[in-house]
């Protein structure tokens, strides 16, 4: 396959998936990771994609969002892993707020059956996790309900945020950086995740490595606003030093 072709089918596969990733299309077309970086540059130069941290994004397209089922399938080890690392920042009792996103339900799906804890939760999925939880004093917060994310928003999430005072908050985002800081691609779920860690004394960001450098339409917050980053190891180690120089503790799964 010649270069041109195989650039118009990367083109074709980040407009039909909303995103692309280096070693996949490596992968896909047997060719080097360097080679890939090469095709998505020169897509980058006509406008026809962004290059985000470890791939690519269809150009004008800084409000996609993928379905839960969709994000639940992806980078599913490294959010395992990174489910696992969170289990260790939980209070031995006291009140938790677990944001909608499909890590933190992975955390969910994980506490132990020991756990004894007052969780917070505007996800669906999330609480219907922890509704059978013997340990858990569950707390489902109400508002509208996003189809795609399956998370309560508006007016009532945000009063009853406004209510609360929690010892902490699992936080998630579509995109994070020390330069852009936190950003999802919906107004009002940022706003909602705004809320949320203002009513937490402390934040743990649990986001994976893919999600390093994209910068979505609705901006919530800075890393300084994080105290922990929970990510994999695909977050390079001059990233980390960069986030960690914002204040921000960095844990790698």
């Amino acid at each position: 396959m010649y270069a041109p072709e195989r650039q118009q089918e990367i083109l074709r596969l980040a407009r039909d998936g909303g995103r692309v990733d280096v070693l996949s299309l490596a992968e896909e077309f047997k060719v080097t990771a360097e080679t890939i970086r090469r095709d998505l540059k020169a897509l980058d130069r006509a406008g026809l994609v962004r290059r985000v941290h470890g791939g690519a994004i269809p150009a004008g397209r800084l409000d996609f969002e993928p379905d839960l089922t969709e994000r639940e399938g992806t980078a599913a080890d490294e959010k395992d892993r990174i489910a696992h690392a969170a289990l260790a920042e939980l209070p031995a009792e006291g009140s938790v707020v677990l944001d909608a996103g499909s890590t933190v339900a992975r955390l969910a799906a994980a506490l132990p059956l020991e756990s004894t804890l007052t969780v917070v939760t505007h996800s669906l999925p999330t609480a219907a996790r922890l509704a059978d939880h013997p340990g858990i004093q569950l707390h489902l917060i109400g508002g509208r309900v996003r189809q795609r994310t399956r998370a309560a928003v508006d007016a009532w999430a945000l009063r009853a945020y406004g209510e609360i005072r929690a010892d902490v908050l699992f936080l998630a985002a579509n995109g994070f950086s020390a330069e852009a800081g936190l950003t999802t691609p919906d107004l009002a779920e940022a706003a909602v995740k705004r809320a949320a860690v203002a009513a937490a004394r402390r934040v743990v960001l649990l986001a994976d490595s893919t999600k390093h450098g994209q910068e979505h339409f609705a901006r919530f917050g800075d890393l300084t606003d994080v105290d922990l980053l929970i990510t994999d190891t695909g977050l390079a180690p001059d990233d980390t030093a960069a986030i960690e120089r914002t204040g921000t503790e960095v844990v790698r799964a």
